[in-house]
């Protein structure tokens, strides 16, 4: 085809500029109502088209017939994607198949039955969750079609949870030799209940291990025997009433009573018995004669002693010294400041914007919190005090009453640090008790030549911890277990007094089972010969009691000369590691039984009243040891 070229007029430019092929075409001459134009996808073939002006159909049906599979093609476009949408579609149904396959694989029935067992269970969840209809939309939503259980299901779940739970409790009691048990009884809705849990040293880890007994509900009169043959019948089911060292009581609670009269080696003096007189009013009846019950050696919570000297002494003395009135009006002012913040949402919303926290509310039992409540009311500045004051409408603290509260804070620390340390549970033992209780006298004694407000009650809590500590002070028990505690040794005592303490640790580690020691002493094989000596062997031969004991006190002195403060510096010497677990094994505190209910908001309500008292007790000690026994078969 034979052209003239030449540039194109205004005309042919305008048409070809609304083609939508535009820039797969050269123009190369101009034929009236058609032009000439050069296929670029050709090249460097010449290929010239002839097109109308007005149309693009010639120019698409060579597009289509000759470059079909290029990226010029609309049809080849839209094909592309066509293919590409048909593509995400089917690797869509692909995906939905496989997750349809590994639901009905791993999320069979039976494994959404244990899932929302655990659910009910470890989150204290009431039963009549499995009947909302959002609940059974979503399980069946998130499983494909699968249901959510029956409350028949449930309950029969619970059943063999429980029996499983008691089965591997009672398979790890049977390897341990020394548990500690602590005590409590709770009262919440007019209902009153019994609460026990138990703990141990781990031979191998010496990590603290823990694990609840029992959650019974107490009804009628609470006696003295009733409450002894709790205790007695818990420690039997669980075959560890030959192995519990102590167990552990609120010194206030009817339990100090029930083991003057039960415990088989009680050591109180005649002053405790008159302290506790008033138990009597609460606690109506005499033991029966014809009962055998024999409990363990009582070991008061060492917090809640330091709980009795806030709680009373520290009043006593605040009551009868100068400071009276200021300290009454100081925390008049602070709890009218509480009050606000807890039952007005002005008050929270005006200590979050002022304060920028949310000040802590305390609680009439709890001393430690009211503590942290006002360390918080400290911690604020002059400025948002005074502006948080005028925002709640209570009375502005003064600069004396600000100097007051300071002084308390910083005196009166170290008591709540001393709380904190008895109130744990996985790193604190009988062992720590009187260093504590030491170092905390020597806290308050640095304080009192500086304090301007305290110097009187400092002086009356100090001479209340005496009296207090006492007791533990003098028990050969409490000695050795701090003596056996790397972190203290023998540096906590008075140097003319450790080497009666020395001959005291080799006297207990030389009375301990043998075969206990050999087994934590042993490392290597028996059967591995590395030279003639261990060809040639005719038996072991037993050493004297003489040999033994100088091998026992060398052991000791070497223990109390070490430096080592971890737990694992026991493994070097075995029978020091006999006398930390039998006598670390207590705990001085009853923080565990309260933290059974813990979850008090949610045990006791309306919708758990169809519930017997052995299911809610046994849906208590599931949740409780959730972390030491499984809840399910996997």
């Amino acid at each position: 085809m034979e052209v003239d070229h030449h540039e194109p007029s205004g005309e042919t430019k305008s048409a070809m500029h609304s083609w939508r092929y535009r820039h797969h075409f050269t123009y190369k001459a101009d034929q009236g109502k058609n032009i000439i134009v050069q296929c670029n996808l050709c090249l460097p073939r010449v290929n010239l088209l002839s097109t109308s002006k007005t149309s693009t159909s010639n120019l698409k049906k060579h597009l289509d017939r000759t470059h079909l599979g290029c990226e010029a093609s609309p049809d080849a476009k839209r094909g592309r994607k066509k293919e590409e949408h048909n593509g995400e579609e089917s690797r869509h149904c692909q995906l939905k198949k496989l997750k349809a396959e590994i639901i009905s694989k791993c999320m069979t029935q039976a494994k959404i039955d244990d899932l929302i067992f655990s659910f009910i269970v470890e989150d204290c969840q009431s039963f009549y969750v499995l009947e909302q209809p959002g609940f059974k939309k979503l399980i069946a939503g998130l499983t494909e079609g699968l249901k959510s259980m029956d409350r028949v299901t449930l309950f029969t779940k619970v059943d063999q949870g429980f029996s499983r739970m008691r089965e591997e409790l009672m398979a790890k009691f049977s390897n341990i030799q020394y548990v500690c048990t602590t005590a409590d009884i709770w009262t919440a809705n007019n209902r009153s209940f019994f609460g026990m849990t138990c703990h141990w040293i781990d031979g191998d880890s010496l990590e603290r291990k823990s694990a609840a007994l029992g959650f019974a509900r107490l009804q009628g009169r609470i006696t003295y025997d009733v409450i002894a043959g709790r205790i007695h019948d818990i420690h039997v089911a669980y075959n560890i009433e030959s192995k519990v060292q102590t167990t552990v009581t609120d010194n206030g609670s009817p339990f100090i009573s029930v083991f003057k009269e039960f415990a088989m080696d009680s050591q109180d003096s005649d002053d405790d018995i008159g302290f506790y007189e008033n138990v009597s009013t609460i606690l109506e009846g005499e033991p029966e004669q014809d009962m055998l019950l024999f409990l363990p050696p009582l070991q008061r919570c060492a917090s809640h002693t330091l709980e009795q000297i806030v709680s009373e002494d520290f009043w006593q003395a605040v009551s009868q010294g100068p400071m009276c009135q200021l300290h009454f009006s100081t925390m008049a002012k602070v709890f009218a400041i509480w009050n606000k913040c807890h039952h007005l949402q002005v008050g929270m919303d005006a200590a979050e914007e002022i304060g920028k926290m949310a000040l802590v509310v305390p609680t009439i039992t709890r001393w430690n919190v009211e503590f942290c409540a006002v360390q918080k009311i400290v911690s604020l500045t002059e400025r948002e005090l005074t502006e948080l004051c005028a925002r709640l409408e209570v009375p502005r603290l003064q600069s004396e009453e600000m100097a007051f509260l300071k002084e308390y804070v910083t005196v009166f620390h170290p008591l709540a640090f001393a709380l904190e340390l008895f109130q744990a549970e996985q790193k604190c033992y009988l062992g720590l008790v009187i260093p504590t209780v030491l170092s905390l006298k020597n806290k308050l004694k640095e304080q009192k030549d500086a304090a301007n407000y305290f110097g009187d009650v400092i002086s009356a809590i100090v001479v209340a911890i005496d009296v207090r500590f006492q007791e533990l002070f003098a028990s050969t028990e409490a000695k050795i277990a701090t003596a056996t505690t790397p972190q203290f040794r023998l540096w906590w005592m008075a140097a003319s007094e450790r080497e009666e303490m020395c001959s005291l640790l080799a006297t207990e580690a030389s009375q301990m089972d043998p075969c206990n020691v050999d087994e934590a002493n042993t490392s290597r094989n028996l059967s591995t010969i590395e030279s003639e000596d261990d060809f040639f062997s005719y038996g072991s031969v037993k050493p004297s009691t003489q040999i033994q004991q100088r091998g026992v006190t060398e052991e000791i002195r070497k223990y109390i000369g070490g430096t080592g403060k971890s737990l694992e510096c026991l493994q070097d010497f075995p029978r020091v590691k006999q006398l930390f677990l039998k006598y670390n094994t207590t705990l001085p505190s009853t923080a565990p039984v309260q933290r059974l209910f813990s979850q008090k908001g949610n045990l006791v309500t309306s919708q758990r009243n169809f519930l017997t008292d052995d299911y809610f007790e046994r849906l208590q000690l599931l949740r409780y040891n959730s972390n030491v026994c499984s809840l399910t078969t996997e």
